[in-house]
C-alpha cells in the first residue's frame, strides 16, 4: 500500500491545510482526502504542485508499506 506522509511534511514546513490547498489549487476537502489517505489516486499535476509548495520530493510524500494481505501472497 502507498502511504501519504502529507501531514508530516506540512508539520515540518509549518503549513496549514487551507494555505496548502490554496497554493496547490485544490479544495481543502480534496486535500483532506489525500491527507487522511482516503484517496484512490493522485494526479501528477497535483503531486507536482504539492512538491513545489512544500519544497520536497515525491518520495518525501509517498511511501510504500507492505500490506498484510500482500505479505501473505
Amino acid at each position: 500500500m502507498i502511504r501519504i506522509n502529507l501531514d508530516v511534511m506540512m508539520a515540518q514546513r509549518k503549513m496549514s491545510s487551507n494555505r496548502l490547498a490554496e497554493l496547490v489549487g485544490i479544495t481543502p476537502a480534496n486535500l483532506s482526502i489525500l491527507k487522511n489517505e482516503k484517496g484512490k489516486a493522485i494526479r501528477f499535476t497535483t503531486l507536482n504542485a504539492l512538491c513545489k509548495a512544500l519544497d520536497c520530493q515525491p518520495g518525501d510524500l509517498l511511501e510504500y508499506v507492505e500490506d498484510e494481505s500482500e505479505a501473505n501472497e
